[in-house]
């Protein structure tokens, strides 16, 4: 028998291909069995509500962990737009013009933590834990550490609103995945991503911008999160200094459990997809069983130790 056809290499394909799927089937057989209300269209619905605003920003942060990075600064950046988006607004600035500006504060964020761990050759983990300081640093001092009430009424639409019954944030998020799904499998850049998390010196060799391409993957990641933010400010219809805190654990799992390894160079959108809905089922779960809040941080916490054991198990 070859090493290839061997029981243990076919197990751990199947791991590797099946096993994210399964455990989400299994999540949602639980949940049904335990509470009446889960497996209803509305409550579907609101899982997915509820997971639009990480499942966004984890598309973002696959993107950077596919090319061997971290960006620990999302949930920070999702305060930092909500709370700039909404000031904007406040002061009668033309809604398209009030979303490009909240749009523009992820992509500079990310612009320049690419910049440095490129040209500096500073770690990811570091530059983007300062970024995350120093963004909800500064959405702390434009409020004060208030939250902006002062919006239109019609800017809590686009986060509260249904089109044929479904959440605009989940319209968001499902354009977003195609989108993301399509530049990393049918477009040259998303080959240069999987080159350059696979072998970064290799694919230097070979041509392509390394630099280029990490600065790309971290504006792609702060754009998103601002995107996030803004849909997360229109939900609340205020800007909240205080907003998005621990999104980037939840948003780490969720690429993880998903299947990119921590190392780069491997992992699917759609494993992201389901990984989100797994960590955003689990949270639904556990408050209609009224849970508390406390055991669910053990329980996220928990799987995300899962997740790195199954990320060292696939190697």
């Amino acid at each position: 028998m070859s090493e290839q056809s061997s029981p243990k290499n076919i197990f751990k394909k199947l791991f590797d291909r099946f096993g994210i799927g399964i455990a989400l089937l299994a999540e949602l057989i639980l949940f049904s069995q335990l509470s009446e209300f889960f497996f209803t269209p509305d409550n579907i619905l609101n899982v997915t509500l509820q997971t639009s605003i990480t499942a966004i920003i984890a598309v973002g942060m696959t993107f950077v962990i596919l090319t061997g990075g971290i960006d620990l600064s999302v949930g920070a950046l999702v305060a930092l737009t909500g709370v700039i988006t909404t000031s904007a607004l406040s002061q009668s600035v033309p809604f398209p013009v009030a979303l490009l500006i909240g749009l523009c504060v992820g992509a500079i964020a990310g612009m320049i933590a690419g910049v440095f761990i490129t040209k500096f050759n500073i770690t990811p983990f570091i530059v983007t834990l300062a970024m995350m300081t120093v963004s909800r640093g500064l959405a702390f001092m434009y409020t004060e550490g208030r939250p902006i009430w002062e919006v239109p009424p019609e800017f809590s639409v686009l986060g509260n609103s249904r089109l044929l019954e479904i959440p605009i944030p989940t319209i968001f998020m499902f354009v977003v995945y195609i989108l993301a799904f399509l530049i990393l499998h049918r477009t040259r850049f998303g080959r240069y991503v999987y080159a350059v998390g696979g072998n970064k010196e290799a694919a230097r060799l070979a041509g392509i911008n390394t630099n280029k391409v990490l600065l790309q993957v971290y504006m792609i990641s702060g754009v998103l999160a601002s995107l996030s933010g803004i849909l997360l400010a229109s939900r609340m219809n205020s800007g909240q200094p205080n907003s998005g805190l621990m999104y980037e654990l939840d948003v780490i799992a969720a690429v993880v459990v998903g299947g990119t390894s921590l190392t780069g160079g491997r992992g699917t959108i759609i494993g992201t997809f389901l990984g989100a809905m797994l960590i955003g089922v689990l949270r639904n779960g556990l408050n209609l069983l009224n849970v508390s809040s406390y055991v669910q941080m053990v329980l996220v916490g928990i799987v995300i130790l899962l997740a790195v054991l199954m990320d060292r198990m696939r190697k």
